[in-house]
């Protein structure tokens, strides 16, 4: 008898079982093939835009994406440096074996995790509350179960007109345990992702390709882990572009992809941010041309991806359109690209703390809830590892408001809105993306991993430290004036602003564009982290807008605070229109302002729906 059974070991499941022995609980982690524990099929990178936030928010946590990704990183890269901070992130190229050699060592050194070699077909359900798990020949029992499945759900590769059942990279796939769900009364979607070719490394001309370097700078996902590594040695990524030949062929043999009436029986839906190469000639046909990045798949490969060329065309068309692109005319393909189609569970079947509503202690995390990337399913993984343990314990479920985390944003958005096509989260998504910054992730969020005992006590330690450091340092702006005298005007030339006119703080003299908090080094000192002084200048500068994003936020959370009882018939409410009574009861939302961002519930209705509770 387990705690808790993890079935899946992607990056959901890695997360879901760490956090779950981290807090004293004995975890079954059950994987198909122990070899593809945190396998990277889809791309060799980490991060990207509000994606690099989710894995600094899973790293305050508590969790091990970001470590793992700084130990295995061959790259590294910040996001939209030069626009607001609202929309920066860090970007890793992985290699891809030290990654999932990495997760594997971390998963080890927890005793309490057993993982098993097995593939689960059913789930043992007795009265609406969870028992465990079986094979083909074989039953394991725990006390909550997180399912994990990724992509292997009835997973089909799609290669121009031909389907096969397959997983991801041609492992065995979960031929069962979608249909058991559905038996069970689950909702289950057909969904789709594609990946590219990749191409021997010693087949690309450089010289008709641009070389994309690193960072400059030593960054980190990890709060917590700061090695040092050789900025000299990364490894380089290249640009190239899509040509009107490429376009061409792509038009010429539509038909034989399988996103385009290949197969005829296909019904899933593809990624709307990250769309196959066929998607964006047709789309976007008053493009010229796309970018295209050669990623490196790892130090010691000789594999480059090619990133932006994701296709389900057959491999005879494959090669003449990657020889059509520059640098490429002599390419060699080692692997194929390839679609892929699977199951997944309409994520509004569960609650916020990612437990299904239909069955006690049965939770589900990642790409089973309709989501695409590495980083969504670590932020999933995490919180429904969290829950289960908070479940078994009896206690109250730990639930991230939209304005606390992009996790949050993530979870609200599954469990209120559903999925049409794979999720992916952008900046676009969170109202309050100026709350939700690459630089303090770790103010929103180590609070919650020193309570519920995540944390190491050297890392609420360092995390205490940094906090001190942060709030002495903006103290001591706010307290060290300049007055306008002929050695600080001076000065003030010098760095190209303007001069004084009367006695102003250093730190109102920040809020200058022009300044920068290294220039304000003449008056004080400056001996702190460069990521504190990164997080006191944006704290500075951008006051003003962020205090006003605190007010707002506060409006939403008012409405939070309107608690919706369970086992409310919503047909029986009279004046709410027909649409809105069907999906209140479909997402039965706990809070007014939830039932505020479910589709097809407007504000007349949250009126009726709030007099209604105030008679009640």
């Amino acid at each position: 008898m387990a705690d808790i059974i993890v079935v899946g070991g992607g990056h959901a499941g890695c997360e879901a079982a760490i956090v779950a022995a981290k807090l004293n609980k004995k975890v079954v982690l059950i994987t198909s093939n122990i070899n593809n524990i945190a396998d990277l099929p889809c791309n060799p990178s980490i991060g990207g835009s509000a994606k690099g936030v989710v894995v600094r928010e899973v790293d305050a946590l508590g969790g091990v994406i970001g470590k793992i990704a700084d130990q295995s990183q061959i790259q590294m890269k910040k996001l939209n440096s030069k626009k607001g901070p609202a929309v920066q992130a860090y970007r890793a190229q992985i290699d891809k074996d030290f990654y999932q050699q990495n997760m594997l060592k971390e998963l080890k050194k927890h005793p309490n995790i057993q993982i098993i070699e097995a593939m689960i077909e059913d789930l043992i359900v007795e009265e609406k509350k969870v028992q465990g798990v079986k094979t083909e020949n074989e039953s394991f029992f725990g006390k909550a179960v997180i399912l994990t499945t990724g992509t292997y759900l009835k997973a089909d590769i799609l290669i121009g007109d031909k389907r096969r059942r397959s997983g991801p990279g041609n492992e065995k796939p979960s031929l069962y345990l979608s249909d058991n769900l559905k038996k069970l009364g689950f909702t289950i979607i057909r969904l789709k992702t594609g990946t590219p070719p990749r191409i021997a490394e010693d087949s690309i001309d450089y010289t008709k390709v641009a070389e994309e370097k690193g960072s400059s700078e030593h960054l980190y996902f990890s709060n917590f882990y700061s090695q040092p590594y050789d900025i000299n040695k990364q490894k380089p990524c290249y640009l190239t572009y899509t040509t009107e030949k490429t376009h061409q062929i792509i038009l010429k043999n539509l038909h034989k992809s399988s996103m385009y009436g290949g197969i005829d029986d296909l019904e899933s839906v593809g990624p709307r941010y990250c769309p196959s190469i066929e998607d964006k000639v047709v789309r976007f046909q008053d493009k010229p041309r796309h970018q295209l990045f050669l990623e490196p798949v790892g130090l010691n490969s000789k594999k480059i991806y090619i990133q932006g060329f994701s296709t389900s065309l057959p491999t005879d068309v494959q090669e003449k359109i990657v020889h059509s692109i520059p640098g490429l005319e002599k390419a060699k393909i080692l692997t194929d690209a390839y679609a892929i189609e699977y199951d997944a569970v309409m994520p509004t079947q569960l609650k916020q703390n990612l437990e299904t509503k239909m069955i006690k202690n049965l939770f589900m995390a990642g790409q089973i809830n309709g989501t695409s990337g590495y980083e969504e399913a670590a932020g999933q993984g995490i919180m429904a590892g969290i829950n289960a343990c908070l479940n078994l314990n009896n206690k109250k479920p730990f639930i991230l408001k939209r304005n606390e985390a992009y996790i949050g944003v993530l979870i609200d958005d599954l469990v209120t809105k559903g999925v049409s096509d794979p999720y992916r989260l952008l900046t676009s998504r969170a109202e309050y993306r100026l709350l939700l910054r690459n630089d303090n992730a770790e103010e929103r969020l180590c609070k919650y991993g020193k309570k519920y005992a995540i944390l190491t006590e050297k890392e609420q330690e360092i995390a205490k430290k940094n906090e001190k450091n942060l709030k002495n340092l903006l103290k001591t702006l706010k307290n060290t004036f300049i007055t306008p005298t002929k050695e600080v005007n001076d000065y003030l030339e010098k760095i190209g602003s303007t001069k004084l006119k009367e006695k102003i703080s250093l730190a109102t003299l920040l809020k200058r564009t022009e300044i920068k908090i290294v220039d304000l080094s003449k008056w004080i000192e400056l001996d702190y982290d460069k990521t504190i002084l990164e997080k006191v200048e944006i704290n500075i500068k951008y006051e003003g807008y962020i205090e006003k994003a605190v007010s707002e936020a506060k409006k939403m959370l008012e409405l939070e605070k309107i608690k919706i009882p369970s086992g409310i018939d919503y047909f029986q409410i009279a004046n709410l229109a027909s649409e809105a009574k069907q999906k209140l009861a479909e997402i039965n939302p706990t809070t007014i302002g939830q039932a505020s961002r479910i589709s097809g519930v407007n504000p007349a209705d949250i009126a009726i729906l709030a007099v209604y509770l105030r008679k009640r």
